[in-house]
């Protein structure tokens, strides 16, 4: 079993700044891409950033600038600091990560079960 468990989520004001933080944990033998979604009430998730095993990312258009997303290869953790947090960044944020079990595995896609960002104006 593969475990993805965020925490970092919470109430900030407009403005403000919130770290997220994921760690992968169970039978992990290699991580590829990882990944910050997020879902706001009534809209479909989107992706806000990613970042590849050799550390290049990339950023939603509307993040970019305000987010900044890493990752410890060796922890097996990615983080993504929010600075100025508008009311529209509102949202339940998802870690996602593609992950081999094994040396034989496949590539699997995992998500974590989301943390809420909320932001007051």
């Amino acid at each position: 079993q593969v475990q993805l468990v965020e925490s970092g989520g919470g109430l900030v004001q407009a403005g403000g700044s919130l770290r997220l933080s994921c760690a992968a944990s169970g039978s992990v033998f290699s991580v590829n891409n990882m990944a910050w979604y997020r879902q706001a009430p009534g809209r479909q998730r989107e992706l806000v950033a990613f970042v590849t095993s050799d550390g290049h990312t990339n950023y939603a258009d509307t993040m970019k600038g305000r987010f900044a997303i890493s990752r410890d290869n060796a922890k097996n953790t990615v983080d993504l600091q929010m600075n100025n947090l508008k009311a529209e960044d509102t949202a339940v944020y998802y870690c996602n990560a593609q992950i081999r079990r094994t040396a034989w595995s496949n590539w699997s896609e995992h998500w974590g079960q989301g943390t809420q960002v909320t932001v007051s104006s």
